[in-house]
């Protein structure tokens, strides 16, 4: 079954993502833009470094170019931020990655972005699958395609770099003189942050920056049970700064020098201070139903709103749209900014992170105390169960009045179900693009979040 769900349509390889199921998506693709107007059409094709993802993305491009729509194909592995900033830029009707971002390698997925850089919506993505089996797909061959100029090759990477360039402060960064690491998890990362430093005092060094389908054995997803190679490099002392970038490159993870891990939930509010304080972007702050409380708390001090949405960025990216924030972000680690595109950029956080610390004169370690320091540590835990190992659904819970003698006082049911108390959270999600149920946590003391989970989990198993 082909289903669009959080962030595109994905599948395990040779079983539901084959190049039968692909075309099949590529030709309800089509179908979507000539009903949406008539005229010529032009969409930009890239790809990870998954197993088969440069062929399944000539497969999509072919499939366009059939049907009379021009198919602009990455002529390497990029990140997902590359064709998102080309289907903005080049002034595409559509861009389509393909990748299955931070999943297992088993799988492959296709991400649909629209003209303006952002994450296809559920208005679009439900439109191309009412599509799906309509039409017999078409297909040239890459000859007939080439002959007729309705494919072209491109090197994506040059616009995307160059527009990093100017969207950070270069002047700035070049002050600082830093030995960092760069754990690409074997995914389209590769060396653009370097690019883009330049000639900057910055020796970036690299972890997985290689070819390798399988991942090494991991997820490419920057969670700390996934970065034990990481955690032992930057406790060796030898760097300032540990960074790691999810399959696609769209996500993002942190070290600080001492070798202590640090997601998203930490970098989201972090960054939202730079944006306001050092850029002077004062715009609200998106995050999802599952961001730390620490987000609310630091857009309250900087007087800005702060809206919550379901998980998923493209959710992020309508706020960007409706121009009612400077930075949003999501859990797992896709955090977007102003002025870019309305999607989420691992690089781009990054080099926004030297830019901070150019501009306050701190070190990364300085900035996460002076973080903690204001607002308090939060403690954020997740896991996830096997939706096969479920008998009931995540809405049958019998919900408890309290957490650990906390009372709930509020249940948000915006996706999934979250108790809320004064001073914790635990909540159920079903994953939307993986077959598991999600549990995530947080509180004051990382002690009492992971006996939230271990609750959670047993309600689930209760079930």
């Amino acid at each position: 079954m082909i289903k669009f769900g959080t962030d595109g349509w994905r599948g395990v390889i040779a079983d539901n993502f084959t190049f039968d199921n692909v075309k099949i998506v590529s030709q309800a693709i089509a179908d979507y833009l000539y009903k949406q107007s008539k005229g010529s059409k032009k969409v930009v094709v890239g790809y990870d470094c998954r197993f088969l993802s440069a062929e399944f993305a000539k497969t999509v491009a072919l499939v366009l170019a059939a049907n009379k729509i021009k198919a602009v194909l990455s002529n390497k592995a990029v990140p997902t931020p590359a064709v998102s900033l080309h289907a903005l830029h080049g002034k595409y009707d559509l861009g389509v990655m393909i990748t299955a971002s931070h999943n297992g390698a088993e799988f492959n997925g296709l991400k649909i972005k629209t003209k303006d850089g952002a994450a296809a919506d559920k208005s679009i993505t439900d439109k191309v699958e009412t599509l799906l089996y309509k039409t017999k797909p078409k297909m040239l061959s890459e000859d007939a395609a080439r002959a007729a100029k309705l494919l072209e090759m491109k090197d994506l990477t040059c616009v995307y770099i160059d527009f990093l360039k100017k969207f950070v402060n270069l002047s700035k960064i070049r002050k600082l003189k830093l030995n960092i690491l760069v754990d690409v998890m074997y995914g389209a990362g590769d060396n653009f942050i370097e690019h883009v430093l330049g000639s900057c005092n910055i020796k970036v060094n690299y972890l997985h920056n290689e070819f390798n389908p399988s991942f090494g054995g991991f997820h490419p997803e920057p969670i700390e049970e996934n970065l034990i190679a990481m955690e032992k490099a930057m406790k060796s002392g030898k760097y300032d700064l540990g960074v790691v970038l999810d399959g696609d490159a769209d996500r993002i993870a942190t070290f600080d020098s001492k070798g202590n891990y640090v997601n998203a939930q930490v970098i989201l509010p972090i960054l939202s201070i730079h944006m306001a304080k050092n850029r002077g972007d004062i715009g609200g702050i998106g995050k999802t139903v599952v961001g730390s409380n620490i987000i609310d708390d630091v857009a309250m001090s900087l007087g800005v709103a702060c809206y919550e949405t379901p998980v998923g960025f493209k959710y992020i990216s309508s706020l960007f749209k409706q121009k009612l924030i400077s930075i949003g972000g999501e859990e797992a680690g896709g955090i977007g900014f102003k002025g870019y595109i309305p999607e989420r950029d691992g690089s781009a956080a990054a080099l926004l992170l030297l830019e901070m610390m150019a501009e306050e004169h701190k070190s990364y370690d300085e900035l996460l105390a002076g973080l903690y320091k204001t607002y308090g540590r939060w403690f954020y835990s997740r896991t996830a169960i096997p939706v096969k190992s479920l008998k009931k659904s995540v809405n049958d819970l019998k919900l408890p009045d309290s957490l650990f003698g906390k009372k709930v006082e509020r249940v948000n049911k915006l996706d999934g179900i979250k108790l809320i108390t004064k001073d914790n959270w635990l909540m159920f999600r079903q994953s939307g693009t993986e077959p598991i149920v999600r549990i995530y946590a947080e509180s004051k003391s990382k002690q009492e979040a992971d006996r939230l989970l271990s609750l959670g989990k047993k309600m689930i198993y209760d079930l």
